[in-house]
């Protein structure tokens, strides 16, 4: 079943056309990875299905509706997520209360988050959850802004999830780790898809972690897809090879 759908989707910032008709479909339960060189419109396209900015042709659905014109908040409401390729967390507030933002924020209770935790009890242990599957429960106390890069990329993993989300987009979530870190959020990732009922779609420039973690892999070139498939014939395409990156599909 497809749960997102781009229909002949365009998007131009003046005379740069950063994604062009594109038409692209990402079922739900498929872990979907996107890549392509700089500039190809792998951002613009999360942006466009997040709502973040809006297509000037084209059409999106997601689970059926159109949501072409629907505002940010909406989309969260229906399922939609994602996280950033610049860290977005609030390092001031402490872990726990990341993820109480967007949990509370799920259950009605925005506009107040932090008076009267005592009666939302549900919320603080439905936040402390989703801190076990991330790995940072024993950190819950800490300011966020204390953490080491790595542990800030699994919070705002769990900043991501905790809006029960059936879509969820990540960007570039291995960027700036080392080899161990990048290695704890790809496992991380791969149990979530597999334990829990989001759809993940990773935009990623490492291709260690598009081979290892995608079953299926769209490439952008010059905000048009240039070609999708599992990720032995993406390996194998002689296109992508020349457009993208040479040699390293080889290694």
């Amino acid at each position: 079943m497809e749960l997102l759908t781009f229909a002949g989707v365009g998007k131009r910032f003046g005379d740069f056309v950063a994604v062009k008709d594109v038409s692209l479909e990402l079922p739900a339960g498929r872990l979907t990875a996107i890549i392509g060189p700089n500039g190809a419109g792998k951002t613009t396209l999360i942006n466009l299905a997040t709502g973040a900015v809006l297509p000037d042709r084209g059409r999106l659905q997601f689970n059926g509706e159109d949501i072409t014109r629907l505002a940010v908040h909406h989309r969260i409401r229906r399922g939609l997520s994602r996280s950033f390729q610049i860290m977005n967390i609030f390092p001031r507030l402490s872990v726990l209360q990341n993820i109480l933002v967007p949990v509370l924020a799920r259950r009605g209770r925005a506009g107040v988050p932090f008076h009267g935790l005592e009666k939302e009890a549900e919320a603080v242990a439905e936040a402390r959850r989703i801190l076990g599957e991330v790995g940072l429960l024993e950190l819950e106390h800490d300011p966020a802004g204390a953490l080491s890069h790595g542990d800030q990329r699994l919070l705002e993993l769990g900043i991501a999830i905790a809006p029960a989300p059936r879509l969820c987009f990540l960007d570039e979530p291995s960027s700036g780790l080392t080899p161990t870190e990048r290695s704890t959020v790809l496992e991380l990732v791969r149990k979530l898809s597999s334990a829990r009922r989001t759809t993940f779609v990773i935009v990623e420039h490492d291709m260690d972690v598009v081979f290892s973690l995608a079953e299926w892999i769209v490439v952008m070139n010059r905000g048009e897809v240039l070609v999708e498939g599992t990720p032995a014939e993406i390996r194998g395409n002689h296109a992508v090879r020349e457009v993208y990156l040479g040699e390293e599909f080889a290694a």
